[in-house]
């Protein structure tokens, strides 16, 4: 239809923006980084000084503790702020172990192939298929609970996401051209996987990682606040919220200071994700 003008395209700065509400999430996602790697300097206190004058004192009544006091008199703020440190180190740690987990079990399925390709696809239809934390809850049961224990264990959920998405990455990489004419160079396997296919997917791979980071951050709460996650003295945000489940009533700034943190932080790592991938995903332009 002559008569009938196309849209204008959008120009490079509007492309660039980004939307106030991403902003913000970059923002406490960067605040709640800050806090994790200077923890020992921001803790006014040790997490686990006692003072038993201030006990389950309120926040905002004594400038000693400005986010109040828990049932030992234990200052809230230091908790907190331990306590975001030691539960980003296992989702860091959980998501990292699984993303290369994943995406080793992909790149293998789509070299050889065959009955190799069929063992990972049952494998990761066996890990879609078992309740995560029930699993979890038996493993931590049975062997105890330790810190490397416990990131190793989160290490394996969700790797099956990236073995299905590198699988098929990698067998569509190897039918375009540059993997070909890489290997027919003579380059080795795993030089075309790493120095070729994986930077091309590389994308991909990190929107899922931002999309997995919260789930692992909410299943090691879920396991914290049910006492099989991070054992006393040492603290985390999921731990924080099962002690305070005791004192809702009379206390109820000890679960409500660290599950706002954990709330925030999923949210705002979930709003970059969704945006990273609406930026990268190029059939979405």
């Amino acid at each position: 239809m002559a008569g009938i003008a196309a849209p204008a395209p959008l120009d490079a700065p509007a492309r660039r923006r980004v939307p106030w509400f991403v902003a913000a999430a970059m923002a406490w996602i960067g605040l709640v980084l800050v806090v994790a790697i200077l923890a020992d300097l921001l803790a006014p206190y040790p997490y686990t000084a006692l003072d038993l004058r201030n006990r389950l004192i309120p926040p905002f009544t004594v400038a000693a503790h400005p986010l109040g006091a828990d049932e030992l008199g234990r200052d809230v703020l230091s908790r907190l702020v331990v306590s975001i440190r030691i539960s980003l180190l296992i989702a860091f740690g959980a998501t990292a172990i699984s993303a290369v987990l994943g995406t080793t079990m992909g790149f293998l399925a789509a070299h050889f192939r065959g009955w190799v390709e069929q063992a990972v696809l049952m494998l990761a239809d066996f890990q879609a298929a078992m309740p995560f934390l029930i699993l979890a809850l038996a493993v931590l049961a049975f062997f105890g609970n330790s810190l490397p224990l416990l990131v190793g264990l989160m290490g394996f959920y969700g790797w099956e996401r990236y073995a299905r998405i590198s699988r098929g990455l990698a067998i569509s990489a190897t039918a375009q051209g540059y993997a070909a004419a890489v290997r027919q160079l003579g380059a080795t396997p795993r030089r075309v996987y790493l120095a070729h296919i994986l930077p091309n997917i590389a994308s991909t791979l990190i929107v899922s990682m931002t999309l997995v980071f919260p789930e692992v951050i909410l299943l090691e709460s879920g396991l914290s606040f049910l006492g099989l996650g991070v054992q006393p003295p040492m603290t985390s945000l999921g731990n924080m919220v099962g002690y305070g489940r005791d004192y809702i009533t009379r206390a109820p700034w000890i679960m409500l200071a660290p599950a706002t943190v954990i709330v925030l932080t999923t949210l705002a790592v979930s709003l970059v994700g969704d945006w990273l991938r609406d930026r990268l995903d190029p059939t979405l332009r």
